[in-house]
């Protein structure tokens, strides 16, 4: 069917898109300017500088260790974003950004710049199309490149996401079954931050976690076992995931945002390679993005994480839902229940093994 007869033949039973403009594409285009502007100012700490109350490029500029004309002229650019507000040649801090963008607060967000907007996934992203006509990464260096220093980042900032997915991990297997073990074992895959099996530790005092990642990401995760005081059951594998050796056995299994960087039948590998660790009785958690049945348009979180997973692995992408499912059961697991959190792009699946 051509697509004359297909836009004749075809009801429209959901409401039409807007249309594509050329304001559209601009904004979009402009996007790295904004990011751009964005990071110098978490930099170069200009919502610190601003954090006591207005002041000029001149002061600013002082605090920051910055050229004058440089900083008016981010100064200028932050405001046109709404990031700060300008009055004469004072400028101030836009409501709620005491709160996101300085960094002494709690809810400071500047970290995730770091992750969110970094050059490793620039430098992907921007080969895009090469990885199009390729049908995968085109760099040298990728997120499956060993001792790659982004998962360094993701282990030390970890987002937003990550510990109400802990949480929610910890409320679905916590309390263990068998209260009379003396220890409860858990391997952490491509662990990174190290925090979905080490929140499981400080519920649960017999839980020992094994910690697998490459040795450069280890040294964080480590660092995280001390600081959150779980240390001395804390137990490192460092290497491959599909090569290191495993140990074990193991009653909880975590494969926490790997899976969506391979093929299916890879990921599958990998899931399988897992049940072989698992005592009777024990449970995989699978933690990844999945896209869904509906339009793109209405959930675009996976699918611009799916281009992502393109540009920079050599066979990644985001899954359906029910291709993961269908990876879990393949590996020798029942069918997974599956939890989500409002707001959260992550997916959890519990599965037992067979």
């Amino acid at each position: 069917m051509n697509r004359s007869s297909l836009t004749l033949e075809t009801p429209m039973t959901e409401e039409r898109a807007p249309t594509v403009t050329r304001e559209q594409l601009l904004t979009m285009m402009s996007a790295v300017r904004r990011t751009g502007v964005l990071r110098a100012g978490v930099a170069l700490k200009v919502f610190d500088a601003l954090a006591d109350g207005p002041a000029d490029a001149a002061a600013v500029a002082a605090t920051c260790a910055a050229d004058t004309r440089g900083t008016r002229i981010l100064l200028g650019a932050l405001a046109a974003m709404g990031l700060l507000e300008a009055h004469g040649d004072l400028f101030s801090l836009a409501p709620g950004a005491e709160r996101v963008l300085v960094s002494t607060h709690p809810d400071y967000y500047g970290d995730a710049v770091r992750l969110a907007a970094s050059d490793y996934e620039w430098d992907a992203i921007k080969r895009l199309a090469d990885a199009v006509r390729n049908g995968g990464t085109v760099m040298e260096t990728n997120a499956e490149t060993p001792s790659y220093t982004f998962w360094e980042d993701f282990a030390t900032l970890g987002t937003l996401n990550t510990q109400p997915v802990a949480d929610l991990i910890a409320d679905e297997l916590l309390p263990w079954p068998d209260g009379d073990r003396d220890r409860l074992d858990v391997l952490d895959v491509a662990c990174g931050h190290g925090l979905y099996g080490y929140t499981l530790a400080r519920r649960e005092p017999r839980a020992h976690v094994w910690s697998l990642d490459w040795p450069n990401v280890l040294a964080v995760t480590e660092a995280n076992a001390r600081r959150l005081g779980v240390a001395p059951r804390a137990h490192f594998l460092p290497g491959d995931m599909f090569e290191a050796p495993l140990a074990g056995p193991y009653d909880i299994v975590i494969v926490a945002n790997v899976l969506h960087h391979f093929a299916a039948e890879q990921a599958t590998r990998l899931l399988r390679r897992m049940a072989d660790v698992i005592r009777p009785g024990g449970k995989l958690v699978a933690v990844a993005i999945s896209t869904g049945d509906g339009r793109p348009a209405d959930d675009p979180v996976p699918h611009l994480f799916s281009a992502l997973m393109l540009a920079w692995t050599s066979a990644g992408q985001v899954h359906p839902l029910s291709v993961y499912e269908e990876m879990v059961a393949a590996a020798g697991f029942t069918r997974p229940k599956l939890h989500t959190l409002a707001h959260n792009p992550l997916r959890v699946l519990v599965a037992d093994r067979v």
